[in-house]
C-alpha cells in the first residue's frame, strides 16, 4: 500500500508517514470498523486521503494506541504472528500434543500412533502406514535418477513430487482424502531413500518384507540411515525421536506449510513447501552441524578446543539454546535418557555433555534436540545429514496436521502488507545502460 502525503505538503517536503484504514487495522490487530470506533471515541485522529477516498492515520499515533491497548503489529521477524491451533502447546519448558505431554506420548507410543493422534485425536495402537506400490515405484525411479552426490533432502523433495504424480486425486482436500494421502506419503518417502550401505540402490524387496512383517516406520528407516545392524535400544531411540519431532508449533517450515495450505495447495505441495524451508542451516539442517562438532570433539578428545574455535571465529556452538525453552529442550532430555541405555552411544553422549559444560563457562546455554539427534547419528555410524532426514520424515506428519487445520480457515488469509521503503513515486523512467549486457 502506498503511503499518502498530507494535504498541503510541498513536493520537496518530507511528509510524516500515513497509514490507510486497512494498514491501521492490521497494525492494531482489529477490524476496520473498530478503527473508526477509536476515531469516534477520540482515541485516534484521522485525515481524509487525497481525492476524498478513505482516511489516513498517523503511524506514531497508531503505535501509541497499540501500546495502550496491548495490541501489536503482527511481524514474522519478531515472532508475533499468531494463529489459532489445537495441535501443539509450548509453555513452562514443556510441550503438548492436543493437551497431552508430547514426551510421554513419544515414550509410550510409536511414531505412526502419535501421528494418528495428532491428526484425528484418536489413538490407534498398532497402526502402520503402507506405501502404495505405484507411488513407491515412481518415487524410487525419480530418486535413483538423481546425481550420486544428492543429499537426503534432495531425494525427499523429489520423492514427494513423484508420489504426487502417482495420485491423480491429490486435489481432493476432504479430511479423509488428505489423511489417506498422508498415511501413504510418509512410508513412500522412507521407501524411496537408498540403503545406507549402497547409495545407488533402494533395495526393492526391503519395503515389501517390512510391510509383511508389520515393522514400524523407524525400523524401515534405520537401514536407510546406517549400515550398522539394528538393535532394539537404538531403534527405540530412533522411533522416539521421530515421535518427538512431529510438531513444534509454528516453526518456520510449518508456517510455510500453512501458507501453502491457505492457498488450498494439495497435501503433497504442502509437504514440498515445508521441505524447502527445512533445509536451512538454522532449522532442519542444524543437527548436521552438531554431528560434525561432536565428531571433532571425539577426535580431539575434548570439547574445549572445539568450543574455543567456534567462539574465536564468531560461530554459534551447534546444538545449544532454544528461544522457546529456558532450560534443556524436553525433546533432548527424552532422547538423552534413551541413549543412555545404548552402550555404543556412551562416548558421543559424554562428548555432548562436555560441550554443554564447556560452553556454560561462557554462556548458560542448554542442550537442544539437534545435539541429541547428533548423539544418535554419531553413535550409530550415520552420515551427518541423518538427523535432517529424521527431522524431515517426522515433521511431514506435523505439516499435514497443520494443513488439515488451515483447510478449515478462510482461504488466503496470510496476506501481509509490505512496508515500502523505496524511492517515492513518481520517478522518471530508468535510463538504458550505455553498454549492452553480455
Amino acid at each position: 500500500m502506498k503511503d499518502q502525503a498530507a494535504p498541503g505538503d510541498g513536493p520537496g517536503a518530507t511528509a510524516p508517514q500515513r497509514l490507510s484504514t486497512r494498514e491501521t487495522a492490521e497494525r492494531l490487530g482489529v477490524k476496520p470498523e473498530t478503527v473508526y470506533a477509536y476515531v469516534s471515541r477520540g482515541q485516534l485522529s484521522s485525515r481524509r486521503a487525497p481525492g476524498g477516498r478513505g482516511s489516513t492515520f498517523d503511524v506514531a499515533e497508531v503505535d501509541a494506541l497499540a501500546r495502550r491497548t496491548g495490541r501489536r503489529e503482527s511481524s514474522a521477524a519478531t515472532g508475533d504472528l499468531v494463529f489459532r491451533t489445537g495441535i501443539t502447546l509450548i509453555e513452562s519448558d514443556r510441550y503438548y500434543f492436543r493437551g497431552v505431554d508430547a514426551t510421554e506420548l513419544a515414550r509410550q507410543y510409536a511414531y505412526e500412533e502419535v501421528a494418528e493422534w495428532l491428526w484425528t485425536g484418536d489413538l490407534r495402537p498398532g497402526i502402520r502406514f503402507t506405501a502404495p506400490a505405484e507411488a513407491l515405484t515412481a518415487a524410487r525411479r525419480a530418486v535413483d535418477a538423481l546425481p550420486a552426490h544428492s543429499g537426503s533432502t534432495d531425494r525427499l523433495r523429489v520423492a514427494v513430487i513423484a508420489a504426487a504424480t502417482a495420485d491423480p486425486l491429490r486435489f481432493d482436500l476432504s479430511r479423509e482424502a488428505v489423511l489417506a494421502s498422508a498415511r501413504s506419503l510418509i512410508p513412500t518417502l522412507v521407501g524411496a531413500l537408498p540403503l545406507a550401505s549402497d547409495t545407488s540402490s533402494t533395495g526393492d524387496g526391503l519395503e515389501e518384507r517390512a510391510d509383511r512383517s508389520g515393522a514400524g516406520l523407524a525400523r524401515r528407516l534405520w537401514p536407510k540411515l546406517t549400515a550398522r545392524p539394528a538393535d532394539e535400544p537404538s531403534v527405540a531411540a530412533l522411533d522416539t525421536a521421530l515421535a518427538l519431532l512431529i510438531d513444534h508449533d509454528l516453526a518456520a517450515s510449518t508456517l510455510a506449510a500453512r501458507v501453502a495450505a491457505s492457498a488450498h495447495a494439495h497435501p503433497y505441495a504442502v509437504v514440498s513447501a515445508g521441505l524447502g524451508v527445512l533445509e536451512g542451516p538454522l532449522h532442519g539442517a542444524a543437527s548436521g552441524l552438531a554431528h560434525r562438532m561432536l565428531t571433532e570433539v571425539l577426535e580431539r578428545g575434548s570439547a574445549v578446543p572445539v568450543v574455543a574455535d567456534h567462539l574465536r571465529t564468531g560461530r554459534r556452538v551447534p546444538g545449544l539454546g532454544h528461544r522457546l525453552y529456558t532450560s534443556e529442550d524436553p525433546r533432548a532430555q527424552t532422547l538423552f535418557a534413551l541413549l543412555a541405555d545404548v552402550p555404543q552411544a556412551a562416548p558421543a553422549l559424554a562428548a555432548a555433555r562436555d560441550v554443554v559444560t564447556t560452553t556454560a563457562r561462557h554462556a548458560p546455554l542448554h542442550a537442544n534436540v539437534d545435539l541429541a539427534l547428533a548423539v544418535l547419528s554419531v553413535s550409530s555410524d550415520m552420515a551427518a545429514e541423518a538427523g535432517e532426514t529424521v527431522f524431515a520424515v517426522s515433521r511431514t506428519a506435523g505439516w499435514i496436521a497443520h494443513a488439515l487445520e488451515e483447510y478449515g480457515e478462510r482461504p488466503l488469509r496470510m496476506r501481509p502488507s509490505g512496508q515500502y521503503g523505496g524511492p517515492r513515486p513518481p520517478q522518471p523512467l530508468p535510463t538504458p545502460a550505455s553498454e549492452p549486457l553480455r
